[in-house]
């Protein structure tokens, strides 16, 4: 063959690189998909497996506003398996030895469930079930049944691929009930079940990365901070953040009132914690101990747990009439007979007066070290299962240094307090209610949403002991219609399938953690897209708030160690109470002036400054009408802030900010019999 002119083939390629460059400009660069590296697809995933039953590629970057897109799951319990003793939940999230190993029964759920106690305990009936998981699942997971896995890995690889980029793994346990439940097999220990549970949840990462070529390579990448969560949505992938929800943080429990723990626990759990890399965690669950009081749990689950909190600490929950709109879940009067069988002989579960649903205890002492531990290391503090005395007092915390680290994250604190969450910058998740339950407490607080400019988030609980949603049923009048687009309109969803079980929504309900995307596919036909947009914002807002927590600092108190003067002085032969011990930075000593409505305390900040916050940590003398004024000179006096409903405890007084050197409290009418008493008050900028 004659030999082409070299002339010519250096044309071809030159028209040929002409038409690459225009290609670039004008046309999409060709995806990752079509160039046959999907990298959202593992390379050697396990066989025999589940089914994902997603196509399309998972939505990468940003929006045109610069901020990640996806939902939140707020509240998980990927290795609740590992917790109770190890035989509560049966089945794992992924085992080397495959998925067969990993969604099996507990060995004492053979041949038909009988003893399956926990089973009939939570769910009716007699726990008798068929105990084949894999491949049949005839019986499990299933929505109403809360002992077996609902979180396997490819379950959760799917809830990814249909649109979520953040989720929250607590790691979980509750060492009264391991002790009671008959079947276990390792210690009862809170502290050893969390470390096991963060190892497990790493391991769980190597062993998807393995499926994809390496370290890092996976779609499931635990993070410590904001940034790394940016950087991974970014990518695409999914970020999973570490928190903690037990009963007894730290060896944190009481008996008979008597805290088995001290400051040095407390500051070294906290310590282990976050070196685990745990950004969020519960201060107190389900029962009473050492840091604070409960939220109460009702009917009877609430009676089962209030047997467990007597094996725990000697007493039962204690109520008292609330003082305010705010309350604790009523116990109620149901009977638990399998849990009160565990009571001592001529021992009773106490019965409880309608009107008085608030717990007696609130936040400790003890339990305050341990926020202002979280607040030093940058945690985000979760206030769903705190008694409405302790959260009050932790919001209290909260507003007077302005940290935004609070987190309500499956609808466990009471909603009067939402719009404090938000004020602060923190973070609310509903927990995962059926559609129209779920859709029409979005809707009721949507204005608040609107008014701090947030997304919303979801709180699964899934392997929690919640329940979820149960089937609306095939001849609803708006059923999900598979398949459907995810949410962004980048991928398709259809039925899921594991083995020889394939789960429908519609007649299923929210059996497992795949079957998440089909739930907000049944919220938008139900709630609208406006619910469904507001829980795509989540993953952004969610960081937002773990974002500003890093980054707090505590502001300047500008009172502190500053001069001050008072009206009076209350008179004691052993101890001091002068102005100056309401602002020498310790919580401990106190100002207290005469019995008598009329008495002020001044602070001379020393220069004029901007002032805009002042915090007012009240002894029991506290003052119920009250003014905050201001003056630069002395002698002329601005009053920026009052009240006449004062009740104590920690106020914070926000106002324009204002220049001036002095400020004065000036008490109109006490709260009590005895005079104004401050432990403390702080003066801010802002």
């Amino acid at each position: 063959m004659a030999r082409r002119p070299h002339h010519r083939r250096k044309d071809v390629a030159v028209v040929t690189l002409l038409l690459l460059v225009l290609a670039i400009a004008l046309g999409p660069v060709p995806s990752s998909a079509a160039a046959g590296t999907d990298w959202w697809v593992p390379a050697a995933r396990p066989t025999p497996d589940s089914r994902i039953d997603v196509t399309g590629e998972p939505f990468t970057g940003t929006d045109a506003d610069g901020e990640v897109r996806g939902f939140v799951d707020a509240h998980n319990h990927l290795m609740a398996n590992e917790a109770f003793g190890g035989r509560l939940i049966c089945g794992r999230t992924f085992s080397e030895a495959g998925i067969a190993d990993a969604l099996k029964d507990c060995p004492e759920h053979y041949p038909d469930g009988s003893l399956a106690v926990f089973d009939f305990i939570t769910k009716g009936g007699d726990g008798r079930h068929d105990p084949v998981g894999w491949p049949t699942f005839k019986d499990w997971p299933a929505h109403d049944s809360m002992t077996h896995q609902q979180n396997y890995y490819a379950w959760v690889e799917r809830a990814w691929r249909g649109g979520q980029r953040v989720l929250v793994n607590d790691l979980v346990t509750n060492g009264v009930i391991c002790s009671v439940y008959f079947f276990k097999d390792r210690s009862c220990d809170e502290m050893t079940s969390i470390r096991l549970q963060a190892k497990l949840t790493y391991d769980l990462q190597a062993y998807i990365d393995k499926m994809y070529g390496g370290t890092g390579k996976g779609w499931f990448r635990i993070v410590t901070d904001s940034a790394q969560a940016r950087e991974v949505i970014e990518q695409g992938k999914l970020a999973v953040i570490l928190g903690v929800e037990t009963s007894e943080p730290f060896g944190c429990k009481q008996v008979l009132d008597i805290a088995q723990c001290d400051k040095e626990d407390i500051d070294a759990g906290l310590d282990e914690l976050y070196d685990l890399g745990v950004r969020s965690m519960f201060l107190c669950h389900k029962f009473d101990n050492a840091l604070c009081g409960v939220r109460f749990d009702e009917g009877g689950l609430g009676t089962a747990i209030n047997v467990g909190q007597f094996l725990s600490t000697g007493t039962f929950w204690k109520t008292e009439k609330c003082t305010g709109p705010q309350h604790d879940n009523p116990i109620g009067g149901a009977a638990a007979p399998e849990a009160e069988k565990e009571l001592p002989a001529g021992v009773e579960v106490p019965s409880y007066d309608t009107d008085a649903q608030c717990n007696v205890r609130g936040l400790t002492e003890l339990g305050e070290y341990a926020v202002r531990g979280m607040m030093k290391r940058k945690m985000m503090l979760e206030i769903d299962h705190m008694s409405v005395k302790a959260t009050g007092r932790v919001l209290d915390i909260f507003e007077a240094e302005s940290y935004p680290g609070v987190l309500s994250s499956h609808s466990w604190m009471d909603l009067n307090w939402t719009e404090r969450v938000y004020g602060l910058g923190g973070f609310v998740a509903q927990y995962m209610h059926g559609s129209e339950e779920f859709a029409a407490e979005a809707k009721r607080t949507d204005a608040l949403r609107d008014k701090y400019d947030v997304g919303y988030g979801y709180g699964t609980d899934m392997n929690g002991v919640g329940g979820w949603p149960a089937p609306r049923g095939a001849d609803a009048a708006n059923p999900v219609t598979y398949p459907f687009r995810s949410v962004d309109g980048g991928s398709l969803i259809d039925r899921q399938t594991t083995g020889q079980r394939t789960w429908d929504l519609n007649t299923d309900g929210a059996a497992h953690y795949g079957l998440v995307p089909d739930w907000i596919e049944d919220i938008r036909l139900v709630g609208g897209q406006d619910v469904v947009d507001d829980l795509f914002r989540g993953a952004e807002s969610y960081l937002d708030t773990l974002g500003a927590t890093e980054r707090h600092r505590a502001g300047l108190n500008l009172a502190k160690g500053a001069s001050a003067t008072a009206s009076s002085v209350e008179s004691n032969p052993f101890t001091s109470y002068a102005p100056g011990r309401a602002v020498d930075g310790d919580a401990g000593t106190r100002w207290a002036g005469d019995w008598s409505d009329d008495q002020w305390l001044r602070i001379d900040l020393g220069s004029t400054h901007r002032v805009g916050r002042v915090t007012l940590d009240w002894e029991r003398a506290y003052g119920k009408s009250y003014r905050i004024d201001l003056s630069t000179d002395g002698k002329t006096w601005q009053t920026v802030w009052s009240t006449t409903s004062g009740d104590g405890g920690l106020d914070t007084a926000r106002f324009t900010g204002t220049p001036a050197r002095y400020v004065r409290v000036q008490g109109l009418d006490r709260g009590t019999d005895w005079g104004y008493s401050l432990y403390e008050v702080g003066v801010h900028s802002s």
